[in-house]
């Protein structure tokens, strides 16, 4: 825990994690030193301001399940909790719900991680193809034999405005965010363990610091190789297609179809994406849309699943990274063991903003008290990978 007149906790990176943990240590600990460092402001590359922006409770390990619970809990109350003064945020959450689709191959996995849900008390229902008939009328379902509907908590909500009402709450509670690049690390070693002593910035400065939080997004082992550490953390390009479409589709969700491609509302139109193969997934591609996979392989599958999408158009595309966990698809944080002030906010592969809620929370708990306190995130330690152990998550998008 930082005694009082300690160096500041640096936090590396001012994204949604970032943000989130500045928040919750201000929170949890008025007056503690915080300083973010961000080398654009503007948030144009960000991960955090380029993503579909949604939230699910959908998942296949229970780590996951409870870190979601807690973040629609969080986004439920954004405008009581991130108000600052009389500007109290609306973040649009809707909680449109998430449906999977299944094939007789995925129909075993579907009901299992229904059954480990429903134990989370997650409001799920499995549905057969006469209830999604019933229900939403525009899709094909020759091919499907279950869906699985989240009913309430899950949905989606603006990313951009969660990252902006967290950063301004974060500085109204004294966090200071400085505009400059982070480029190394200085470390020191006592009593035989390794530490951060200081974060050197491009504009030639060094901010001392009682703990060095690694939140650097898609660029984050590089940061963790400034100490030595090896994170298999990159940055994958993933495009986001805004469509236009006449069809009518009553109550959509956002949609998981059994090929991997996901669609949502989104104004008068909507959103849709796709993870491509690993052949075609480079490491920090650039980002520039995938314009060919939506005439080649987007736009096909989903005219197949709902006929009414024949007249799609497509309107835009913009990409971002995910910031890929390529050892397991999970995010990787907490302490590192050979380096004790090291924090890792790492690798969360698509899940960041859902889960920076419950993430900010904890870690700002284990840097002040030295451990979890409301949600035990151990399982999610970089030990796992030093064992060979990897969590894995079956409900990747």
């Amino acid at each position: 825990m930082p005694a009082a007149g300690k160096p500041p906790i640096v936090i590396i990176g001012g994204g949604a994690i970032g943000s989130a943990i500045a928040y919750f240590l201000t929170l949890q600990q008025p007056g503690c030193s915080v300083v973010v460092v961000e080398r654009d402001p503007t948030y144009a590359r960000a991960s955090s301001a380029l993503s579909a922006s949604s939230i699910r409770q959908q998942f296949s390990t229970d780590i996951n399940v409870r870190i979601s619970a807690y973040g629609i809990d969080f986004l439920r109350q954004v405008d009581t909790l991130l108000a600052c003064g009389g500007d109290v945020p609306d973040v649009g959450l809707h909680e449109g719900g998430y449906l999977y689709l299944a094939t007789v191959a995925g129909e075993a996995t579907l009901r299992e991680n229904h059954a480990l849900q429903r134990r989370h008390g997650a409001d799920v229902a499995l549905l057969s193809p006469q209830q999604l008939a019933a229900r939403f009328p525009w899709l094909a379902l020759q091919d499907v034999v279950l869906g699985s509907l989240g009913l309430s908590g899950e949905g989606w909500f603006d990313g951009y405005l969660l990252l902006t009402a967290l950063r301004k709450k974060a500085q109204s509670q004294g966090v200071r965010y400085v505009a400059d690049e982070a480029v190394g690390l200085d470390m020191a070693r006592s009593d035989g363990v390794r530490h951060v002593s200081g974060v050197r910035l491009k504009s030639g400065g060094v901010l001392t610091c009682s703990f060095a939080v690694n939140a650097a997004g898609p660029w984050a082992a590089a940061v963790a190789g400034w100490a030595g550490i090896e994170l298999p953390v990159v940055g994958r390009r993933r495009t986001v297609f805004n469509l236009a479409s006449p069809a009518m589709l009553t109550g959509c969700p956002l949609l998981i179809d059994t090929s991997g491609i996901w669609l949502r509302p989104e104004g008068r139109g909507f959103i849709c994406g796709f993870a491509p193969g690993a052949e075609d997934d480079a490491d920090f591609a650039p980002l520039e849309p995938e314009h060919h996979a939506f005439e080649d392989h987007v736009w096909p599958t989903l005219a197949e699943r709902i006929p009414g999408f024949e007249a799609l158009r497509m309107q835009g595309a913009w990409a971002g990274y995910y910031e890929m966990n390529t050892f397991d698809h999970n995010a990787i944080v907490g302490l590192h063991p050979d380096c004790d002030n090291l924090v890792l906010a790492n690798g969360f592969s698509g899940h960041g903003l859902q889960q920076c809620p419950a993430v900010g929370r904890g870690l700002a708990e284990l840097v002040l008290t030295g451990r979890y306190q409301s949600l035990d995130l151990s399982p999610l330690s970089v030990e796992r990978i030093a064992r060979n152990q990897p969590l894995l998550e079956k409900n990747v998008i």
